[in-house]
């Protein structure tokens, strides 16, 4: 049986997932958010200027009066860097006990299992609240984020042609992986 437990404090060997604060809009528009490299292949586009930052930061930080909300920034332990990305569970559908998952890091600490760390915390955490399924997509000309998800335990659901918009209002295909609870032995 699903029980929403919302946002709480994480950690992994090497991180601290935790919720944001407002204090995390400076390092969010350093660290991932104002990279265009980072946002590519995302729907929205790099931040212009801090402010949009803080308004996103505010917006979040707000969202945790509600214990259905499931959003991390993530943070590498004994680094100053603070936030150097964010994971979360951006659509829930509680009837059918599942969670879409979205994520996106800092391009300083791309290809070094951060991810991977990050979202397989979460998927155990998720599974712990009573979720039976959690799924993800990315855009196919990001194959780097499918590796991520396989190296967590999800399966290759299949390709859905223009089934998105990237960043620029352009359709694309997505590869959406999943991983069901049963699956986990």
């Amino acid at each position: 049986m699903l029980v929403h437990h919302g946002t709480t404090i994480i950690e992994t060997e090497r991180l601290i997932l935790r919720p944001f604060v407002l204090e995390d809009a400076t390092p969010m528009f350093h660290n991932w958010a104002s990279d265009s490299e980072v946002t590519k292949f995302l729907s929205w586009q790099a931040h212009s200027d801090i402010t949009v930052s803080e308004s996103v930061m505010k917006m979040w930080v707000d969202s945790y009066t509600s214990n259905e909300i499931y959003h991390w920034g993530i943070v590498l332990k004994g680094s100053a860097d603070g936030v150097i990305g964010s994971i979360a569970a951006v659509d829930i559908k509680t009837d059918l006990e599942q969670a879409e998952i979205g994520y996106c890091l800092s391009k300083k600490y791309w290809h070094q299992g951060i991810m991977s760390e990050a979202l397989s915390a979460i998927i155990d955490y998720l599974f712990g609240c009573g979720f039976m399924r959690i799924w993800a997509f990315h855009d196919i000309l990001n194959p780097n984020s499918g590796k991520v998800m396989k190296k967590c335990g999800m399966q290759f659901e299949g390709v859905f042609r223009n089934a998105e918009k990237n960043n620029v209002g352009e359709f694309c295909d997505i590869a959406v992986y999943a991983i069901l609870k049963s699956d986990i032995r």
